[in-house]
């Protein structure tokens, strides 16, 4: 028969990670499916400042690596894989790599979201070099300068006022003539004197040798090409999570992203837990995930130890 664990965690992470630590030193052996993006958004992140710990911050991948030892030094077993399947429908759970099936009484799942890019070659060679898609995350290091913010939806808006602390000017690059944003965002933008608008404009380019020192546009009803001089450039156009593995099995929202219950990592299925930003379009940090990475092992163990689990299997 097949082994049945106490908790599959799918996806890795700050989130998942996390999950991993705590569950492993609650003595439930995780085993982890960390898929073939292993790290999660960290990993393509250079200068990480934020993170409560690292007085003089750490690289990206550094933190996700440590992460990753102390998940594996109190015994997380860990696979490079991606999940292909799954079924929530019967407890012990299913979960599929290729033809290979594990089972598990309760699962964590932290497969994150990944930011919509504008798919330009001159966005991945520049990321992290002056492109950035998280104004909270970089925004301090780009002080007293010129700095654009792609996007005219709320959390565009929201970027590029947080960007008007550090930088000399912001200026909103937006495909339409009118932003999406609510009445009061755009209120607040348009009061803000070092917020400037480029409208009917697309990025056709981002120019620099090691960091961004211009972005082509282009106009949309002209078709004119102008330059525009930056420092950065911050991509704000929305995040899809990755759920596409879980539709028809959990409850997901109108975007995609998994639903849990209020002030819990609960989802649709008792005993399925979810954490990070595969669920949480609000917040998106690194510590928030790690926090709710927490909350899943937690909540799982609590799980486990009442015997929810046996009650779930006998009535299935």
């Amino acid at each position: 028969m097949t082994q049945v664990h106490d908790v599959i965690i799918i996806g890795s992470g700050p989130s998942g990670l996390t999950a991993a630590v705590y569950a492993a030193r609650a003595n439930l052996h995780p085993i982890m499916f960390e898929g073939i993006g292993a790290g999660g958004q960290l990993m393509l992140t250079t200068d990480v400042e934020n993170f409560p710990g690292f007085p003089d911050g750490i690289l990206g991948p550094e933190l996700m690596m440590k992460f990753r030892e102390q998940a594996a030094r109190f015994g997380t077993e860990f696979f490079t894989s991606d999940v292909d399947r799954v079924d929530f429908s019967t407890s012990p759970f299913g979960v599929w790599v290729g033809d290979t099936e594990y089972r598990a009484r309760s699962i964590i799942i932290s497969t994150g979201a990944t930011a919509r890019m504008l798919g330009l070659p001159s966005e991945q060679r520049l990321l992290g070099h002056g492109v950035s898609t998280c104004a909270t995350c970089d925004g301090f290091f780009f002080r007293e300068k010129p700095l654009a913010i792609i996007g005219g939806g709320d959390s565009a808006i929201e970027e590029a006022l947080f960007l008007t602390k550090f930088a000399t000017s912001v200026t909103v690059i937006h495909r339409r003539e009118e932003l999406r944003a609510s009445k009061i965002m755009q209120d607040r933008a348009f009061a803000n004197d070092k917020i400037d608008f480029r409208w009917n404009s697309l990025v056709e380019d981002i120019l620099g040798d090691g960091a961004v020192e211009k972005l082509v546009l282009r106009d949309t009803v002209t078709g004119d090409l102008s330059e525009l001089e930056v420092a950065g450039v911050f991509v704000a156009i929305g995040h899809d999570p990755t759920t596409k593995l879980f539709a028809g099995h959990l409850e997901l929202d109108e975007d995609g992203y998994i639903v849990t219950a209020p002030d819990s990592t609960r989802t649709s299925v008792e005993g399925v837990f979810a954490a990070g930003d595969v669920q949480d379009h609000v917040y998106r940090q690194a510590i928030t995930a790690a926090g709710s990475g927490c909350m899943a092992a937690i909540e799982a163990e609590r799980w486990l130890s009442h015997g929810d689990h046996e009650a779930a299997t006998a009535g299935a």
